[in-house]
């Protein structure tokens, strides 16, 4: 009996161990880099989209949803989301950049996806072919958001230019400190 219950206090320990290595700092500060490439290809991909249809189609949706300045608002947003989603996957500005496709995530969800309800698949049947699914509701709005605002407040993480420029600032205000002293 004796056994099983030290067998058990091991194992229980093991877990523990485990679970300190994975929730350490040494791994936190990784969290942001799947975030960012997710949020940038997700960006680059529906600016592309735009950019390929012509921003004056996006331009003429914009109109029917009563956005001001239709066609100026498209280009905006196809550049935005192709330059913003480059920047995201490079971790270049991210908490610069991520201000204005919060701004846009809020325009499209407001204008557009509101109406439909939260949820992004909503299954309207099934056929031979598979599901029939309706229009998108304001859900994936949210999470990139949500996702955005982690990076604002957490950094754009390692393997990033923001890392890159941390690391090279703090060298820069050492060799002008004794110049100021002087």
């Amino acid at each position: 009996m004796s056994q099983v219950l030290s067998g058990q206090a091991i194992s229980a320990s093991k877990r523990i161990h485990v679970l300190e290595l994975l929730n350490g700092e040494r791994w936190r500060r990784w969290v942001p880099v799947p975030i960012r490439m997710i949020l940038g290809v997700g960006f680059m991909a529906h600016g592309w989209a735009k950019w390929n249809r012509g921003p004056a189609v996006f331009g003429e949706l914009l109109k029917q949803v009563h956005v001001p300045l239709p066609l100026a608002n498209a280009w905006l947003v196809t550049l935005l989301e192709i330059f913003g989603g480059l920047a995201l996957l490079i971790g270049a500005f991210v908490a610069i950049v991520s201000v204005p496709l919060i701004f846009s995530m809020l325009g499209a969800m407001f204008t557009v996806n509101i109406k439909y309800g939260f949820s992004a698949a909503k299954t309207l049947g099934l056929t031979s072919d598979g599901p029939q699914l309706g229009p998108p509701g304001y859900e994936i709005n949210l999470l990139y958001i949500a996702c955005l605002v982690v990076l604002i407040f957490g950094g754009a993480g390692p393997l990033s230019i923001d890392a890159l420029r941390s690391r090279r600032r703090p060298q820069s205000k050492r060799a002008q400190s004794p110049a100021l002293v002087l």
